[in-house]
């Protein structure tokens, strides 16, 4: 007969599982996927190292996970933004603001998110979630260029040019070495300078010099 784990044993493995993710989300938060380490996530845990075995073949595996909660959450805040009410030049500068907004707000994580080199099983999850903004971009543009307020000959290729724009724009200002610019005094690109460049270049780009009323 074959042995079954209780539904109590089921709990407290799905319970901690859920603890090591959030852990590992914060350690990332914190440092970058740098800081991850299994030995640094255990003792966040409180756990043996051993014991992450259990839950994750190995970093790599642990790593891409981490990366697809938190991007999960990105694309779904800038899915909501572009689904809010207004025309579509409009619509798209909000989202463009408000992602730059959120990843001011937590520039490690964003860098992590964005650019920071990482495991193989990372940058498979990362090219993933490239195609998840493009594929919500490319229905704003689609109605965009419906409605007339876009120009574009291939939809597909100009949400693929948005989501590098917007990820190469951001990558300087988040990067570790404005952050040692900022902690020593130094100027740096300042967010509401970034994240107008950002939505002037984009609606530029789909024929929308100006946000229509």
């Amino acid at each position: 007969m074959a042995y079954r784990h209780s539904a109590a044993r089921i709990d407290r493995d799905s319970e901690l599982r859920e603890r090591i993710l959030d852990c590992a989300l914060l350690l990332v938060v914190e440092g970058g996927f740098a800081a991850l380490t299994m030995t640094s996530l255990a003792e966040r845990v409180g756990i043996a190292t051993g014991s992450l075995y259990r839950h994750f073949r190995g970093k790599g595996e642990l790593a891409a996970e981490v990366f697809a909660r938190a991007s999960q959450r990105e694309v779904d805040a800038m899915a909501a933004a572009l689904a809010l009410p207004g025309n579509e030049p409009a619509r798209l500068a909000g989202a463009l603001q408000q992602f730059a907004a959120r990843a001011w707000q937590s520039r490690r994580l964003a860098f992590a998110l964005i650019a920071e080199p990482v495991d193989p099983e990372v940058d498979e999850r990362r090219l993933e979630f490239r195609e998840a903004y493009a594929a919500h971009l490319s229905q704003v543009i689609e109605q965009g260029v419906l409605s007339g307020a876009f120009r574009t000959s291939s939809v597909a290729v100009s949400a693929a040019c948005l989501v590098g724009a917007i990820s190469e724009s951001l990558v300087g200002p988040l990067s570790p070495q404005a952050r040692a610019a900022r902690e020593a005094g130094e100027p740096t690109q300042q967010l509401a300078d970034v994240s107008a460049a950002l939505v002037s270049f984009c609606l530029r780009a789909l024929g929308a010099e100006e946000l229509l009323p």
